[in-house]
């Protein structure tokens, strides 16, 4: 993308050596930010470390959408070349020059992510509401509220913990259940935001599950983090709860290339719990096993942000058959696939906006 991004600069603005040199050594340390980052908050300089977080993630976004732009204005220039040549005719009027074909992607670029900065921090609340007859008939509604992929860390702090959990309260939960990625890459001084998330004390209880960054951030220290903040963590382990639904969770598969995975079957799991009780899966990535389907009524997954930066989006909706949302599946279960409530990398959002999901269980005769 950076090479791309520095043909397209240098063919509108044909600098010479010199300046193609301090543009290049830019785009090298922009490709290396995440090192940087790694290398810079683990010596203890956090201020660095944030300052470059903000610059590179940001950087990163641009230049995403940039690429995005360009590609199209690319398509339709190729197209107009070859009208010309099969027409043999001039087209002159509609070609665009090497400066608008830089300057064009750039203003929609830095437009989009300035937007995207603030759409980022509009989280919404997304109600979805089963009606079963496995919730008693006078117990009410059951309240879930789930979370997912806040990223804490050096960008997601406590401004946008606050408006995340500003929408858990305003929800009043039950139980609230985290889908993983609760931290990001870097945890390092993250103390008061787990006093933060221990505010929370919904009736019965918060329940939380690996991600794959919990191991890109060291799994004992995101453990920790998430124990503090009053979550039960569940690994490949269900249990019932307050009489009235099952929950069980399952290890992200990182787990594998990082340390002890809790490889235990989802059938297995399910299956010994009591059939009677509504089961609620947790598992971070939206893939469903097609042997548990049945055996649980409802799978909450995050994971894909639903691309976070859309055209990124199209890319991730040719690998996940659902990304956002809920999606009916046999035997009578569900999954439904949460936006996500923080950002990863850059602090931007584009069609896809961050979220916080109620779940209302009611009773049904049916």
């Amino acid at each position: 993308m950076h090479l791309y991004a520095f043909l397209k600069a240098k063919a509108a603005f044909a600098f010479d050596v010199r300046t193609g040199i301090g543009v290049a050594l830019f785009m090298l340390v922009m490709v290396t930010a995440p090192l940087i980052i790694r290398f810079s908050e683990k010596a203890g300089f956090e201020f660095f470390a944030r300052a470059v977080s903000y610059t590179g993630y940001t950087w990163l976004g641009i230049l995403f959408l940039f690429i995005s732009v360009s590609l199209v204005l690319d398509v339709y220039r190729l197209v107009l070349y070859s009208a010309e040549i099969i027409l043999k005719r001039d087209f002159a009027f509609f070609t665009m020059s090497a400066g608008h074909a830089f300057f064009v992607p750039l203003v929609f670029s830095l437009a989009i992510s300035a937007y995207g900065y603030f759409e980022a921090k509009n989280i919404r609340t997304e109600t979805l509401r089963i009606e079963t007859s496995k919730i008693p008939e006078d117990f009410g509604t059951l309240r879930i509220v789930q979370i997912s992929d806040v990223h804490l860390g050096l960008i997601v702090r406590e401004e946008r913990l606050k408006l995340v959990l500003d929408e858990v309260r305003k929800a009043n939960p039950d139980v609230l259940v985290s889908t993983g990625d609760l931290v990001d890459g870097q945890i390092d001084n993250l103390s008061g935001l787990s006093e933060m998330l221990k505010e929370v004390n919904p009736r019965y209880g918060k329940f939380a599950i690996t991600g794959n960054h919990e191991f890109y951030a060291g799994l004992d220290q995101a453990l920790n983090f998430t124990e503090k903040a009053g979550f039960k963590v569940l690994r490949g382990r269900g249990l019932t709860v307050g009489g009235v639904i099952n929950i069980a969770g399952v290890d992200d598969p990182q787990a594998k290339s990082y340390g002890p995975y809790m490889d235990k079957p989802e059938k297995e799991l399910l299956s010994a719990l009591p059939q009677d009780k509504f089961t609620l899966l947790l598992k971070h990535r939206p893939l469903v096993d097609p042997e548990a389907e049945g055996l649980f009524d409802l799978q909450l997954s995050g994971h894909v942000h639903k691309g976070q930066i859309f055209p990124f989006s199209v890319i991730t909706g040719l690998y996940y058959l659902t990304q956002a949302g809920p999606a009916d599946l046999s035997g009578n279960s569900v999954l439904y696939v949460s936006r996500g409530s923080g950002t990863w990398g850059p602090p931007v959002r584009f069609l896809s906006p961050p979220e916080v999901t109620v779940i209302e269980l009611v009773h049904s005769t049916e």
